[in-house]
């Protein structure tokens, strides 16, 4: 008997991490297109290709175990609220840690890549770019940059490693208590403490991206998508005016020099000044009438309706994401313990339209994890669509633009970097977006019910009914998802996760009016601009629009 127990959890494994398997072949591919897609065709770099390459694809894998966690906690239990034949505690133990380790090895990964790999390679090159001296030079330069990288990751697992769970208690509060024995459960090594304390100081500096990046994507890219663009044969009218209207001024200013006289330094500076400008101009004249003439953007004129369509859908989705975390976040402020609690609450009083959707998804394999991969591509293109709309920024200095075939090999680890740390904070997201779901699938435990019976028959029935888990089920009747304690293992970055939340829902706002009230787009937007920092190729990109 125990063997066919083995057995059949050995096939739910197997499920679960074949549907994983599958992903991670789908998200290879992706990551692959994607870098391809936007690194300069001049200046590419293989081992910047690979690093990028890898710090995108261990992000979403590490994203994929999540509905795969979902999946194997709901798929121990039947329908009417029963174990499966199969799954005791030692199996569904079994099958907790076996996620569990996967979790901690794939986060093990990311340490490595942010603390040592990635950086090692961006300042590798840019010390490639600065200095002509030797390969050794480089490396050991970048390695010493790199040192102070490793220094912040020791201290972050020190910190972890020490750092005490125990939070002061509020007084009659149970849900604290049952908080409390689920942190036990997860475990009490010191080693996994500091890991997860490290990833999740990793996961609030990508909330920091994503209230920054995607919030202003989701505005963004819809609303770009039903706008459009302008007309490539009007810029370029407009472009030839202000050609002429420049080469006048240059003239006029040169003219006052004809008798020989040297000019004054004020009109020197303006003669440069209007010279750079023409330049300019004059590779938007190249720009535009490339593209005035591609077949590509004949093409992308056809598809225009379909480009509204996709539009008015993204816009849709978004104004739903948001509409559910505001309802997620009012349910905490409303009814979870507090701040000294991280706002955890389990169960749902206030229900939002993806937390009731996923469950009823997930009994037709495999819709909800198709739905959560949907979300998670979402948060990604969101996000891309806001960093190539604002470029990468340190305070008020912006330091590279994202552009297509024309991304520089250290702008390109910056994307990855802030894509890795934003796919992160999505499993938060995606818990705060459906909390009910991320907590316990579609599990449900029975319910003792008394039953009066009536038409002449004296007595009472009870009767068992299923109801779905909530905080109130019993602990050995529910198992929840080792994502979900994870991401709640420290109360701090709990707590800042939710603040965080209203600052993503405040800025999708703010951006939403100031997507609204701009114009269309230039056809050659973010392509040539006066401002230029990074070597841009002057042969145009194809694919505009």
């Amino acid at each position: 008997m125990p063997e066919v127990k083995m057995a059949a959890a050995s096939s739910e494994l197997l499920t679960g991490w074949c549907l994983f398997g599958l992903s991670l072949l789908a998200i290879l591919a992706f990551s692959w297109v994607y870098v391809r897609k936007y690194q300069s065709r001049r200046e590419s770099e293989v081992i910047s290709t690979i690093t990028a390459i890898f710090a995108l694809a261990i992000a979403l894998i590490t994203s994929a175990l999540l509905p795969v966690d979902i999946f194997l906690v709901s798929y121990m239990k039947n329908q009417n609220g029963t174990f499966k034949e199969w799954a005791d505690t030692n199996v569904s133990r079994q099958i907790e840690d076996t996620v569990l380790y996967g979790y901690y090895t794939l986060y093990s990964i990311i340490l490595f890549s942010v603390f040592l790999w990635i950086p090692f390679v961006y300042f590798y090159y840019e010390e490639k770019d600065e200095d002509d001296t030797s390969t050794c030079s480089h490396v050991q330069t970048a390695l010493k940059y790199t040192l102070g990288f490793l220094m912040v990751c020791a201290v972050l697992l020190l910190i972890g490693a020490f750092i005490p769970l125990d939070v002061p208690q509020k007084r009659n509060s149970t849900e604290w208590e049952k908080v409390k024995y689920l942190f036990e459960e997860l475990g009490s090594s010191h080693g996994l403490a500091a890991l997860s304390f490290s990833i999740s100081s990793l996961t609030l500096i990508g909330m920091l991206a994503a209230v920054t990046y995607t919030a202003y994507g989701m505005s963004a890219l819809p609303l770009n998508l039903i706008k459009g663009t302008r007309s490539p044969t009007y810029e370029r009218l407009e472009n030839t005016e202000d050609i002429e209207d420049v080469e006048q001024h240059i003239l006029r200013i040169k003219s006052k020099c004809k008798d020989g006289r040297p000019l004054p330094t004020r009109d020197r500076r303006n003669l440069q000044q209007l010279e750079e400008r023409l330049r300019t101009l004059r590779r938007r004249e190249r720009h535009l009438e490339f593209i005035e003439k591609s077949c590509w953007t004949k093409f992308c004129g056809a598809m225009r309706p379909l480009k509204i369509i996709w539009g008015v859908f993204f816009i849709l989705v978004a104004l739903l994401f948001t509409i559910s975390l505001f309802l997620s976040n009012l349910d905490k402020a409303l009814h979870s313990a507090g701040i000294n609690s991280g706002f955890i609450i389990l169960g749902t009083n206030l229900t939002n339209p993806l937390n009731m959707l996923l469950p009823v998804l997930q009994t037709v394999f495999p819709l909800d994890y198709i739905l959560i991969t949907t979300i998670i591509m979402y948060f990604i293109f969101t996000s891309m669509a806001g960093i190539r709309n604002m470029g990468i920024w340190f305070f008020w200095i912006r330091l590279y633009k994202i552009r297509r075939g024309k991304t520089r090999p250290q702008a390109l680890l910056f994307l990855c970097m802030i894509l890795l740390l934003i796919v992160l904070h999505t499993s938060y997201m995606i818990y705060s977006l459906a909390p009910q779901y991320v907590m316990y699938g579609s599990q449900k435990y029975l319910v003792q019910h008394n039953m009066t019976l009536v038409d002449g028959q004296p007595g009472n029935v009870t009767t068992y009914v299923p109801k779905v888990c909530d905080a109130d089920a019993p602990e050995d009747q529910c198992t929840v998802t080792r994502t979900y304690l994870f991401l709640h293992k420290f109360w701090f970055f709990s707590a800042a996760y939710y603040f965080g939340n209203w600052a993503f829902i405040a800025v999708f706002l703010i951006g939403l009016i100031v997507s609204c009230c701009k114009g269309k787009k230039s056809v050659i937007e973010g392509e040539v601009d006066e401002d230029d920092s990074d070597i841009s190729d002057d042969e145009p990109c194809v694919y505009y629009g």
